[in-house]
């Protein structure tokens, strides 16, 4: 089984649409193992986005700026998944990091719409929803940044007795 970190941004805690998204994940049989509402502050920004995820060294420091100073516009809501493939399927479920990318039928084809060109003219982050680890060392780094161990649990799901074999459960 494979663990990820989603952050549902704080434009998903304000438009109220955290169930419904949190639903999608469940539908398909991913597993959460770890959930909190948190507001954390420009530190804690930074090592998720710089120190893990290289944005400053990827792009620069005002889209940095901009991202944190839209993220710290309220709480968001850190989940732990789990399931087969969980990076690859939330990837996909999620879809393009540009809202007007993203195909209808995923969480930013369906809920959310901007383009980079519109957010850069207006000097503002894209509200795109939602965070999900990019690969598994993007997801081994952030779960350890937002969760400590003793927040995550382990338990069965009705969905693991159709996707571990019964020598995996031994």
């Amino acid at each position: 089984m494979e663990r990820t970190l989603i952050l549902l941004k704080p434009d998903t805690v304000q438009r109220g649409l955290v169930g419904e998204i949190i639903t999608r994940f469940e539908k398909v049989g991913l597993k959460i193992v770890g959930m909190k509402m948190i507001s954390p502050d420009k530190n804690h920004y930074h090592k998720h986005y710089e120190d893990i995820g290289k944005m400053i060294t990827r792009h620069n420091q005002k889209v940095f700026d901009i991202t944190v100073t839209m993220m710290m516009a309220g709480p968001v809501v850190a989940i732990v998944l789990e399931g087969v493939e969980a990076i690859s399927l939330v990837r996909k479920m999620v879809g393009s990091t540009e809202p007007k990318s993203s195909q209808p039928g995923t969480i930013r084809g369906d809920y959310s719409h901007m383009s980079y060109d519109h957010a850069n003219k207006q000097e503002i982050g894209v509200p795109n929803i939602i965070h999900a680890s990019g690969d598994e060392n993007d997801a081994k780094a952030e779960i350890e940044h937002w969760f400590n161990p003793e927040e995550l649990y382990d338990y069965e799901t009705v969905h693991e007795k159709f996707t571990i074999s019964n020598n995996k459960k031994k």
